[in-house]
């Protein structure tokens, strides 16, 4: 038995001495030191994995894929890519699967929002383009037939009647109609527009600055279950937050994403935690939310952390699986991200 704990306690003291001599190696290393910072003692909950699977025919991407929707009722998924003679819109389904295709009136895509019901099935897309269908945001049927233009078709601008955007970033459409655009991918405005069902300015904030409710680069936004408007105000380096139905404005978190500002946000169907995206980063970012009546300081729970120059520009999360869909435009590929099975079972019904 004497003999026994003797070489046990050898092995462990050779181990020691062996760890000792590779962080010493790893010490001399400027690869190796990053390697051993990033796999320090310090630990993070792990709630997503790639979906190495999907999509099953990745050769359907061959252009730069700027952004993703998701129809969670149909279990249908959305890409819209940017290049010359290629289909700017592709359609999969929530497995993977290659549906169709179609080009009609999309001149170059920036975000896209899936916004179908019982009754309808739709796809807005906005188009930063210079051609005659630019500088719009369009509605389309899921087989791409174009319903409804919002602003003045291939020409850019400020004015509100008649409305004109100058490369609109994106859109979040509520169940009830509602429409809430941030409009200014580096273009003339920097504003955020509240738009009724019949496409009635409800309310705005329109002014570039670094103060409450003004922006620099408004680039994705979404609403949340408690009637709060997120904004991804992206050369600020901050995310604002405001009331949806007076558009008062609520608070910011500053504290994030002082390395880059967020290019994307969206929540996660249980309304638990925000998915936010840096694009050169190349990461994306689990951030908790904050209760009801309160903004507070964001707390980051977890990382995803990509390939270099992978690039994440705009992401969509599936309203009822939880799984994360990543539009990269330098790997020119959309990434899924299914939720483990101990934080799915927290979704409910």
């Amino acid at each position: 038995m004497a003999v026994a704990r003797f070489w046990v306690c050898a092995a462990a003291a050779g181990f020691f001495l062996a760890f000792l001599v590779l962080q010493s190696h790893f010490c001399d290393s400027p690869v190796l030191r990053n390697f051993a910072f990033r796999i320090s003692w310090k630990t993070e909950r792990i709630l997503y994995r790639l979906d190495v699977d999907w999509p099953k025919q990745s050769e359907y991407f061959t252009g730069a894929t700027f952004c993703v929707g998701v129809d969670s009722l149909n279990g249908l998924v959305y890409i819209a890519q940017r290049g010359d003679n290629i289909p700017k819109v592709l359609v999969f389904t929530e497995d993977g699967y290659f549906l169709r295709s179609w080009n009609y009136t999309v001149d170059t895509p920036h975000g896209m929002f899936a916004a179908s019901t019982l009754l309808e099935q739709s796809i807005w897309i906005t188009d930063v383009g210079s051609g005659s269908y630019g500088h719009t945001i369009k509605k389309y049927n899921s087989f791409g037939d174009l319903v409804q233009i919002l602003g003045t078709p291939g020409k850019k601008g400020t004015g509100l009647n008649p409305l004109q955007f100058d490369s609109p970033a994106e859109l979040y459409v509520e169940d009830t109609g509602d429409i809430y655009i941030v409009d200014g991918d580096g273009g003339l405005n920097n504003r955020l527009i509240k738009l009724s069902q019949d496409f009635m300015i409800l309310w705005l904030h329109g002014e570039n600055g670094t103060g409450p409710a003004k922006f620099n680069i408004p680039h994705s936004i979404t609403v949340d279950s408690a009637g709060r408007v997120w904004v991804a105000d992206r050369g600020n380096k901050r995310i604002q937050v405001f009331d949806k139905d007076t558009g008062e404005w609520l608070g910011a978190w500053n504290s994030c994403f002082t390395e880059e500002g967020p290019s994307s946000v969206r929540f996660t169907p249980d309304g638990k935690y925000l998915i936010v995206a840096q694009l050169n980063l190349s990461r994306l970012s689990i951030v908790a939310a904050p209760p009801v009546g309160s903004i507070g300081d964001c707390s980051v729970i977890s990382t995803i952390q990509l390939a270099d120059q992978v690039l994440p520009h705009l992401l969509e999360v599936d309203r009822k699986t939880g799984a994360i869909y990543v539009a990269e435009i330098g790997a020119k590929q959309v990434q899924k991200y299914t939720p483990l099975n101990s934080y799915l079972s927290s979704f409910g019904s």
